[in-house]
């Protein structure tokens, strides 16, 4: 047999065996996306037996995040400052870092992440449409952010978002813009950088076990803050958690339930669910 037949037959081999493992994982694929759905599904079923309506189409899985540390970047808030008010000069007042440029605004940031910056008249307009100024100015700020929601009347709107890390949603980072006449009057919210894989740190729990626990506790008499009739969303995301007194953090994994009641958060960490504004 030649040489040519030979190398001919292993490549032919060699395509079977790959096409064989590639079955079997998408098989095991399959077969793992209907045991999750099974199990949501039974979820949804022992809520509805305790009272709380739920559609298993409600609920979001598949991602895998686990607990990240946060620091405090003089640079990020440099760039957040800067791509608002241009040249600005910073002075250091302890913990909180003021950027100021007269002509157009300042800036605030605390060691926590929270930071507020309020511009002059015309400095950022929405002659070409308020959710598009703002996503001109988040680029700027090097910000990643989840859906922007737009509210309020033409001359007082206000775009809020939330921020994000990777595509998965930091909950309890909010971000406000408010336009007072075309210009952009205020920006405020909470913003984390320094994100890092954490030592140690919880993984995101299971939908199941969570959705079982803000069950246990809407149905326990003392607990008064908790309660539920139908949940209209359950997703993953972080939660922040400040650790230090120089802006050193956390982001846990953490559910987002939505509620008819309003909206609270578990830590996946600590299993404490609360009332989320």
């Amino acid at each position: 047999m030649s040489s040519s037949r030979i190398k001919t037959l292993v490549v032919a081999a060699l395509v079977l065996v790959n096409a064989f493992f590639l079955t079997v994982i998408i098989l095991d694929t399959v077969a793992d996306a209907r045991g999750e759905r099974q199990a949501i599904e039974n979820v949804c079923a022992v809520l509805r037996a305790g009272g709380i309506m739920i559609d298993p189409d409600d609920v979001v899985t598949g991602v895998a995040i686990r607990t990240m540390r946060t620091a405090r970047v003089s640079e990020a808030e440099a760039q957040i400052a800067r791509a608002v008010l241009g040249h600005a000069v910073l002075t250091e007042y302890g913990v909180i870092h003021v950027y100021d440029n007269p002509d157009r605004g300042y800036a605030e940031f605390s060691s926590a992440g929270v930071f507020e910056i309020r511009l002059n008249e015309g400095v950022v307009t929405n002659s070409t449409g308020t959710l598009r100024a703002v996503q001109r100015v988040l680029r700027d700020m090097r910000f990643e952010t989840a859906e922007l929601v737009l509210a309020g009347e033409p001359g007082s709107e206000v775009v809020s978002t939330i921020g994000a890390y990777r595509g998965v949603s930091i909950f309890n980072c909010a971000i406000e813009f408010v336009f007072s006449g075309q210009s952009l009057e205020v920006i405020r919210g909470r913003h984390v950088a320094g994100i890092g894989l954490a030592e140690d740190g919880a993984d995101l729990s299971q939908v199941g076990t969570a959705l079982l626990g803000f069950l246990a506790e809407v149905r326990r008499e003392s607990r008064e803050d908790v309660s539920a009739t139908r949940i209209y969303g359950v997703e993953p995301g972080y939660q922040y958690r400040v650790v230090g007194s120089f802006g050193e953090g956390v982001l846990v994994p953490a559910w987002l339930v939505t509620a008819d009641t309003g909206s609270y958060i578990i830590d996946c960490e600590t299993g404490e669910i609360s009332l989320f504004a």
